[in-house]
């Protein structure tokens, strides 16, 4: 059915950012009021770039066909025997079929040492063959514990994507990477379909280096994966103080041994490090792609003190990368913090374009604005523009672990999470404080016209 709470921000309403308002800039709430959405992904049709599709946790999906105006809620059926299902994220092949990853469980582990008393978990794929309308009412498994396990392990945020390359020899493969949590380290595994999303490979490893066992700052976090028009799979994900990159040429049958390629700061904002009012934030980071095979990392930490997004390229396919350029434009060290930052890649122009929360505006670093920004360069210079003009702010908000960007000849499109309004009364009977409401948003900006 049609989202009746459907809402919008367009140039018209009343300016509260220091920066110039994205062209074309559109921003639509797609999760219903008094929800806690988060953790968005969104995708974009090559073949039809009219056709895009947002999801967000817990599993939901919102289609839209005229390029992101508008949005209709998806009929998703369950994965059978599984609750609820969240870490999700959405990609399409090159044939226009969508495919939805996400990751199930029944219970969680210890805190933060999820492979200690782990109970059945695993991550299942879903697919829809037009668009993201309807959704098939199988779904394939990745990987699944039963729970009676001599030594079950935890499957932790898995990311999809597809080869929809024309010219690719391996066009229509469907790729999942993840985190698997085990009792004594964390490592990357990966799988692949070579039948539409039907059936995947048994999971292999990935990361040459394992990480430390717990979810937290040493283990190994973030996978994030990007294909190039030959078809070659780079990878990248955090470990500890740096990025780590790896790279397939056959398809994801065998990949290289990975290595790290860029030193950062930790990836989990914390105790001396944390953002205020949020009651936890990543900056790990993102790989993308452009069209003559020049590779783009991005990614946030706190060298500066306070929290800055940073990008680095490659010209030689990943051998060698420049030195971090910092992507927000506000003053160094001004004590603001810009953060969860999203990177695309646009596939037709080239343009490298980067969302993140942003603070610049507010001296006491607690208000929220959202901004786009943009680099025609080679992510040598970046131009920052508002994405949305009138700020949130929360306490200790949850606003998940990712947000998400994808960009389409010129098109951007953006999804993410802001506090909502919390509804008068709530938790009144109970004597509590509910937890505080999200809504999941999608923007678009327009810069076919833009030089």
């Amino acid at each position: 059915m049609r989202l009746h709470w459907l809402m919008l921000w367009s140039a018209g309403a009343m300016a509260q950012t220091s920066l110039p308002l994205a062209p074309g800039a559109r921003v639509v709430n797609i999760s219903p009021p008094a929800s806690r959405g988060n953790e968005p992904c969104i995708a974009v049709d090559p073949n039809h770039p009219r056709n895009v599709v947002a999801v967000y946790q817990s599993a939901t999906v919102a289609y839209s066909t005229d390029g992101a105006q508008t949005f209709t809620t998806a009929e998703l059926p369950p994965v059978a025997g599984w609750r609820g299902g969240g870490d999700v994220s959405v990609t399409f092949d090159d044939r226009g079929h969508a495919y939805l990853s996400t990751l199930h469980f029944d219970k969680l582990g210890t805190a933060s040492y999820w492979a200690h008393n782990a109970g059945r978990n695993g991550i299942f794929v879903r697919r829809s063959l037009d668009g993201g309308k309807t959704w098939e009412k199988d779904a394939a498994t990745v990987k699944a514990f039963q729970g009676t396990e001599a030594r079950i392990q935890w499957e932790d945020m898995p990311r999809i994507f597809a080869d929809n390359h024309p010219k690719s020899p391996h066009a229509g493969n469907v790729y999942v990477g993840w985190i698997e949590w085990q009792l004594e380290q964390s490592v990357m595994l990966f799988a692949r379909s070579t039948d539409g999303g039907m059936t995947f490979s048994a999971p292999m490893r990935i990361s040459t280096h394992a990480g430390l066992p717990r979810d937290d700052n040493g283990g190994l976090v973030g996978f994030v994966g990007v294909i190039a028009a030959d078809g070659t799979i780079y990878a990248i994900w955090n470990d500890l103080n740096n990025i780590t990159f790896t790279m397939s040429k056959d398809g994801g049958k065998s990949f290289a041994p990975s290595r790290a390629i860029m030193d950062v700061a930790p990836v989990y904002f914390g105790g001396a490090g944390s953002i205020p009012g949020v009651s936890r934030v990543m900056g790990f980071a993102q790989i993308g792609v452009d069209a003559k095979g020049n590779l783009y990392l991005c990614w946030s930490d706190y060298r500066n003190g306070d929290v800055d997004v940073f990008a680095a390229s490659s010209r030689d396919r990943g051998k060698t990368w420049s030195k971090a350029v910092r992507v927000n434009s506000d003053a160094i060290h001004d004590g603001k913090d810009q953060f969860f930052q999203w990177m695309a890649v646009d596939p037709v122009t080239g343009a490298v374009y980067v969302q993140f929360y942003d603070r610049r505006d507010d001296p006491a670093n607690r208000k929220t604005g959202f901004t786009l920004a943009r680099s025609t360069d080679g992510a040598k210079t970046f131009t920052n523009y508002a994405w949305t003009e009138k700020p949130f702010e929360g306490q200790q908000l949850f606003l998940g672990d990712y947000t998400w960007l994808t960009a389409y000849d010129g098109k951007v499109y953006g999804a993410w999470t802001e506090a909502a309004p919390v509804v008068e009364g709530a938790g009144a009977s109970t004597g509590t404080t509910p937890r505080a409401p999200t809504v999941v948003r999608v923007g678009v900006a327009d810069f076919k016209n833009v030089k």
